[in-house]
């Protein structure tokens, strides 16, 4: 279950990467960003056309494996208690060093732009027409960019795969001889490409440049210029040029994907979108931990108010000091308004705190696990901090439906529902393993605390 801080997991993800396929998820009991990250590769059918198209993958935003629901190992050879659990600020995200700017930044002069200039994310995508998956790619960064609008901004560089496509050059020809007559005809003929790619990949060399003259006179473009420009000396050198800059590059295969000069990823919706949330996060984070000023003999109380109707949670400040007066902290704030439950699993828990919806958000800093043997997951109602690890709790909490002795020891129990229990289990079910067509999360409206 989620808690790790954006920023710790992007750091790994600099660090470590190998692709996981499915069982890490499926096993998956709580789940949520991870401390020690291991990658899924979350389409598998498109993985496979993604090898057709690559030398080697890129590196992915991690999904969620399992979190650890043991409690942490400690070492004989160390005497006396372990330290109390503390909390700290996580690190400062990581910055994309000269020479990737100079590499992935922008060039209005020679780059194909949609998007906002002043969008705080960038997508520079490099990309081959006679590529199946970037066909998907297409498809999946078009809607990105449908659904925001004002943050995403997408920048297209041609990397044609001659060694084994055939027509990748060509086609690189195409567009550009399209976009000689103006900004929108490269896009338009962009666009056709990919969506016809199935009709124009078999086709002789031949045909295809005929069945490119044609798409030129349908899409608009005046044809006898087009015709003139697809063979010109210098938009033929321009595609070849494509071909081997990207080998010098290393680009390892298409699509390539670099979001801000800094990370790379595939291009799954459910990996661009953590991204995109991820990055937009990170003006609301908080640099440090909140001021400690709950009471642990005082009695603490949150009217949670959602869609769905109003709970109420007793906050157990005496067994878990850390737990409850970050929550307090985070409510007193208004982090929690507006939240979804974006993780419903009918029988086993509730989970929301993250305001990105992906399961990877956090505060911006992380405390270590409060357990208590007095304290087990034997019931339904019982709040608890959602984590990958004993000092990974962040803003993510969950709600049990019933029972769950797997989670004993690993899982910081801070508070329990005391009234409302009928909210809690009326909230829509939605399960993130079953992929990005999921019903919208119920919000949370606000949290309102009373120290009784």
């Amino acid at each position: 279950m989620g808690g790790n801080d954006h920023r710790f997991i992007r750091n790994l993800i600099l660090s470590s990467v190998c692709l996981v396929i499915g069982t890490i998820w499926r096993q998956n009991i709580l789940g949520g960003s991870v401390k020690n990250i291991k990658l899924i590769l979350l389409v598998v059918v498109l993985g496979v056309a993604l090898v057709a198209c690559s030398s080697a993958p890129g590196t992915e935003l991690p999904v969620s494996p399992s979190p650890t629901t043991q409690p942490p190992v400690v070492d004989a050879a160390v005497e006396g208690p372990p330290a109390p659990p503390t909390c700290v600020a996580n690190p400062a995200p990581p910055t994309p060093s000269a020479e990737d700017l100079a590499l992935y930044s922008p060039d209005p002069e020679v780059d194909w732009v949609r998007g906002p200039e002043d969008a705080p994310i960038t997508i520079v995508e490099y990309a081959d027409f006679q590529c199946p998956y970037c066909a998907v790619a297409s498809q999946n960064l078009e809607t990105l960019l449908a659904k925001y609008p004002d943050d995403v901004r997408l920048v297209y560089r041609h990397f044609p795969l001659a060694s084994i496509h055939d027509k990748a050059i060509l086609a690189v020809q195409g567009a550009e001889a399209a976009g000689r007559q103006g900004k929108e005809f490269f896009w338009t003929m962009h666009d056709a490409l990919y969506k016809t790619q199935s009709v124009w990949s078999s086709l002789s060399s031949e045909d295809f440049s005929l069945w490119l003259i044609e798409m030129a006179g349908e899409l608009g473009m005046d044809k006898t210029q087009f015709e003139a420009d697809l063979y010109s000396e210098d938009i033929s050198a321009l595609a070849e040029a494509a071909w081997t800059d990207g080998q010098g590059l290393g680009i390892p295969g298409t699509p390539y994907i670099k979001i801000n000069s800094l990370y790379d990823a595939q291009a799954d919706p459910q990996m661009l979108t953590a991204y995109v949330e991820m990055i937009k996060l990170e003006k609301q984070q908080f640099t440090a931990c909140p001021p400690m000023t709950v009471d642990p003999e005082s009695t603490y109380r949150a009217t949670v108010e959602t869609s769905k109707g109003s709970f109420v949670i007793d906050l157990f400040p005496k067994t878990a000091p850390l737990a409850v007066n970050s929550f307090i902290y985070l409510a007193e704030n208004g982090w929690f308004d507006g939240i979804t439950f974006h993780r419903v699993l009918p029988g086993f828990v509730a989970q929301t705190g993250d305001p990105t919806g992906t399961g990877f958000g956090s505060p911006g800093y992380r405390f270590g696990n409060e357990i208590t043997p007095d304290l087990v997951f034997d019931r339904a109602g019982l709040v608890a901090m959602a984590n990958s690890g004993p000092d990974s709790n962040g803003s993510q909490f969950f709600i049990t439906y019933d029972a769950a002795p797997t989670l004993d020891g690993g899982y910081t129990i801070f508070g329990e529902v005391v009234e409302g229990m009928d909210v809690v289990n009326s909230i829509t079910p939605r399960d993130p393993q079953q992929g990005v067509d999921l019903p919208p999360g119920d919000p949370i409206i606000s949290i309102t605390i009373e120290k009784q």
